[in-house]
């Protein structure tokens, strides 16, 4: 794209992971994207390696199984240090997934490039201007200014997010009070250190594949001002001072710093800007929870803003992306600020420890903190209802033609037939039949009788959650219009 002027109903501003993942959602949904990204040439650091267990099971329901092929399988996670296992969640992806960010980065920049997205790198983006049917990007690239006109812009730019400075959003934020830095090494040989609390500071190491990963907080020291990442022989001069150790044979191929500082946009709307990922909320890294957070801000925002541009969602849909995931996102950054104190905070934290590493033993909260660890613990769905807001996964509803996966980019109505429910054979997708002032097509399934007892009817979100579930069809009009256009001229009498 070398034009002055270009239009597009979607902007996504940032190609990493998240930019990219939300540019497959609508790229599958036939909507027209174009991704504006700062950086020439895709970044080839491993950075967040971590995806979680809903993070992995999206990702298969997408394709993805040969980026989830190359990622080395975790069965525990740890939650401040103190560990636990994950292999007993439901799930066909229980455990973490280990994969460089660079990879997942490649992988998905190259199916959303084939979906039909255009992706302009060494491209910055300096101005947005809001009016009321449409958004104008200025646009700095090698050509000169580019002004895109646009449907939506979706700022995806990062903790330091340019579309949520241009724009201002409100947000609420904590200072940095403690900076860690971090390293992957070549050439050295030390031991393993998991979480490691010591008098001097904090440690961590790994090594996998040759490359030695080394983290480092030294006990006291602030935030220093930098403008870029730190030199290796401060991390050399850091490790040593923490633990003891000299690290100065190696080799350095990544280095980096980071703080504690936290926070998140009051708002992840705006008009026809929106936020996701680390340019709505952000976090010291811990458990590679920022990356999976924005992944799957990605798919709860993709279906919905495709369901606005081509004109089949209800006009709120989009504004309940807001109001589920800044609930997500706010629990994550109280589970990380409490992990950090445990993992940071002094001799104090001590006592605290100990309890915490008895409750972790009790079956209960080992597999509370499993489910929070997997992602597994949110809800999306009127309150009250025991089925709204389930995975589709998790539900293990089936057609003739094997598992149910929530794979489409529209809602779907599922009538269970067999031990569950009653009727026609599975496997069979009908056309919306009578359903009032809506269009939706159809399923057929079956499902174990023990997992929806009395159920007969679901509708599921094409991000493969329960919207509603009953056993009539009573409520189901007032459920369809939370997700769906009303069709001008149908019969609106069940309302």
């Amino acid at each position: 794209m070398t034009r002055s002027e270009a239009a597009t109903p979607v902007v996504i501003v940032g190609a990493g992971p998240v930019g990219l993942l939300l540019a497959c959602e609508l790229g599958r949904a036939r909507v027209p994207v174009v991704v504006v990204e700062r950086l020439a040439v895709p970044m080839t650091e491993s950075r967040a390696s971590q995806l979680s267990t809903l993070t992995a099971e999206l990702l298969h329901e997408r394709g993805f199984d040969a980026l989830l092929d190359e990622a080395a399988h975790e069965p525990r996670s740890h939650y401040g240090g103190l560990g636990f296992d994950l292999s007993g969640l439901d799930s066909d992806y229980a455990g973490n997934w280990k994969v460089p960010q660079y990879r997942t980065e490649a992988v998905l920049g190259e199916r959303a490039e084939a979906l039909g997205a255009t992706l302009l790198r060494a491209h910055e983006l300096t101005e947005i201007t809001e009016l009321p049917d449409h958004v104008v990007c200025g646009v700095r690239g090698p050509e000169g200014h580019v002004r895109i006109r646009a449907g939506y812009v979706v700022g995806c730019d990062g903790a330091q997010s340019t579309v949520r400075e241009l724009c201002g959003f409100p947000v609420s934020a904590t200072a940095p009070t403690k900076e860690l830095l971090r390293a992957d090494l070549t050439g050295v040989e030390i031991r393993d250190r998991r979480f490691e609390r010591l008098a001097t500071g904090f440690a961590v190491a790994a090594t996998r594949d040759g490359v030695t990963r080394v983290m480092m907080h030294a006990a006291g020291q602030g935030v220093a001002e930098r403008t870029g990442p730190p030199e290796f022989a401060e991390v050399v001069r850091l490790w040593e001072k923490v633990t003891g150790e000299d690290i100065s044979g190696g080799t350095a191929v990544w280095l980096d710093s980071f703080d504690n500082a936290r926070g998140q946009a009051d708002s992840y709307r705006r008009g026809r800007v929106l936020l996701a990922g680390d340019a709505a909320h952000w976090h010291m890294p811990i458990g590679g929870q920022a990356l999976n957070v924005g992944l799957q801000d990605a798919v709860n925002l993709g279906w919905k803003l495709a369901g606005t541009v081509n004109g089949w969602a209800s006009p709120e849909l989009l504004d309940g992306y807001h109001d589920e995931r800044h609930p997500a996102a706010a629990r994550v950054l109280d589970h990380v600020a409490a992990q950090e104190l445990l993992l940071l905070g002094g001799p104090e934290i001590e006592p605290l420890r100990a309890v915490l590493a008895e409750l972790t033993g009790l079956p209960q909260v080992r597999d509370h903190l499993a489910r929070v660890a997997g992602n597994l613990d949110d809800r999306y769905g009127p309150p009250g209802s025991s089925l709204a807001g389930r995975r589709v996964p998790n539900l293990r509803l089936r057609t003739e033609s094997g598992p149910l996966r929530a794979t489409g980019t529209e809602p779907v109505l599922v009538r269970l037939t067999g031990p569950a429910g009653r009727g026609e054979s599975a496997g069979r997708t009908d056309s919306a039949g009578d359903l009032g002032r809506f269009a939706v097509p159809t399923i057929r399934a079956t499902a174990d009788e023990d997992r929806l007892p009395g159920i007969t009817t679901l509708l599921l979100r094409p991000d493969g959650y329960v919207a509603w579930a009953d056993d009539g069809d009573e409520d189901l009009d007032r459920a369809l219009g939370r997700l769906l256009r009303a069709e001008e001229g149908k019969d609106d009498a069940r309302l």
